[in-house]
């Protein structure tokens, strides 16, 4: 077997290419460095309820084409996806699993909102995913268990029976998904915890989070016998810069996250920590400090509805920095969304697939080839393995559980550029090859 070679540019987003020149060359490149990182789940996208509507406006048939290239183990291979716990701000309108003020029992939870779009979509990826790594986090918790009481803004009311209840809401969640033949693999405790936005969200402190996990949600899933791991997060910071201009005070990375994982009592409970956006500063300083702790990202950067080449090279460069630097899988956003991908609240977003639900077609966005040059190439189980060379700022390596070698590299330039890939003391597995301007590659060396 030979290397195979694909490309995308913006004019020609998918090429199959001839194999790249064998052996080794002096050309600028990357270099194995013989260093392993962690293990990889994969990759994903998010189901929201806008996405799902979207698709169930085409045909059968095309239905059937997204879903199985979104999750067929033979194309982009989604197997590390994410849910809300109740509405996001991708929900066709804002919802929690009980709206009944005092319900400290939660006698009315229900889940039977997410019978509409967001269990059937997750049924879809059941088909060709049967070891499906879903994480799930609320954007907010029911509206009476906040101050003030709404699902934008605000944060939880930290009460013992407040507390108490928003623990077994957790649990509650959890066990209706799997009476729906529905796994959670992971629960994080509150999406976005340093946002208080205008869509459903909800803001922790440290010492909160620290208290909540600790002395109720830990205890409650213990008690109930709950698989589920529970994972700090998600965490949109800390930022990796200073205000200075408007004095902003921005978080403090070991002041949030040490406090709660110095804890013991607290760390006992805690599986990981997935971070999204500013988040990604933390990553490699968690690493570093908490090795055995699983890095996840969490949710994809959204851009502003251009679905244009340069978002989809900042993400392609996204998915490196997260999983260089520890992370063990990356989530996508919205995997569809009609023209213009405006949410319920205004904010126009990228998507994998754009779904004209007038003409009922779909367009395969930038941002899909990005994530499949990864993801249909670096399995699970795979780990990023270390290299050197003038391209290692724009790619990375990884080795396939089956001995296959992926590399992955973008040309940022205007120019074609000479590249080459070094395995040192393996010419076999060495080549070099020229790259367009503006090209992502992704090369797949056998075993």
């Amino acid at each position: 077997m030979t290397t195979t070679w694909t490309t995308s540019t913006q004019d020609a987003q998918w090429t199959e290419r001839g194999a790249p020149t064998p052996g080794a060359s002096a050309a600028r490149g990357l270099t194995l460095t013989g260093t392993r990182g962690q293990t990889l789940r994969g990759f994903g996208g998010t189901f929201n309820e806008l996405g799902h509507r979207a698709i169930s406006a085409l045909s059968e048939d095309d239905q059937e084409t997204i879903y199985r290239e979104l999750f067929s183990p033979d194309e982009l291979n989604f197997r590390v996806n994410r849910s809300a716990v109740g509405a996001n701000d991708f929900a066709a309108s804002w919802y929690s699993y009980d709206e009944t003020p005092g319900d400290y029992a939660l006698e009315h939870f229900s889940v039977e909102r997410d019978e509409d779009h967001v269990i059937p979509f997750i049924r879809q990826a059941q088909r060709f995913q049967d070891d499906m790594v879903l994480h799930c986090s609320p954007w907010s918790p029911p509206t009476w268990m906040k101050n003030p009481p709404a699902y934008n803004f605000g944060t939880l009311v930290m009460t013992q029976e407040n507390l108490d209840a928003y623990a077994q809401y957790f649990v509650r969640f959890v066990q209706a998904y799997a009476e729906r033949g529905i796994t959670v693999s992971q629960v994080h405790v509150q999406n976005e915890v340093f946002a208080d936005q205008k869509f459903p969200s909800c803001v922790w402190t440290s010492e909160q989070l620290r208290i909540f996990v600790r002395d109720h949600l830990g205890p409650a899933f213990e008690a109930a016998g709950l698989t589920a791991k529970i994972f700090l997060g998600t965490l949109n910071g800390p930022e990796d810069m200073k205000f200075t201009a408007t004095g902003q005070a921005l978080t403090n990375y070991a002041r949030f996250v040490d406090n709660i994982l110095f804890d013991d009592e607290a760390r006992k409970h805690i599986a990981g920590i997935g971070y999204q956006w500013a988040g990604q500063h933390a990553v490699a300083r968690t690493h570093d400090a908490w090795p055995e702790l699983e890095i996840m990202q969490t949710e994809s950067e959204c851009g502003f509805g251009a679905n244009n080449w340069e978002e989809a090279e900042y993400v392609f460069h996204l998915v490196r920095h997260y999983l260089q630097h520890g992370a063990t899988g990356y989530t996508y956003w919205n995997m569809a969304l009609e023209p213009g991908g405006l949410s319920t609240w205004g904010w126009p977003q990228n998507s994998l697939i754009t779904v004209d639900t007038q003409a009922r077609t779909f367009t395969r966005n930038p941002e899909y080839y990005v994530l499949k040059h990864y993801s249909s190439a670096v399995r699970p189980g795979a780990v990023p393995l270390g290299v050197t060379g003038r391209f290692s700022a724009q790619g990375s390596a990884y080795e396939n559980p089956d001995g296959s070698i992926v590399v992955v590299v973008q040309n940022a330039l205007d120019r074609d550029e000479e590249f080459a890939f070094t395995v040192p003391g393996e010419e076999a597995k060495s080549f070099h090859t020229t790259l367009e301007a503006r090209s992502l590659n992704t090369f797949v060396i056998p075993a």
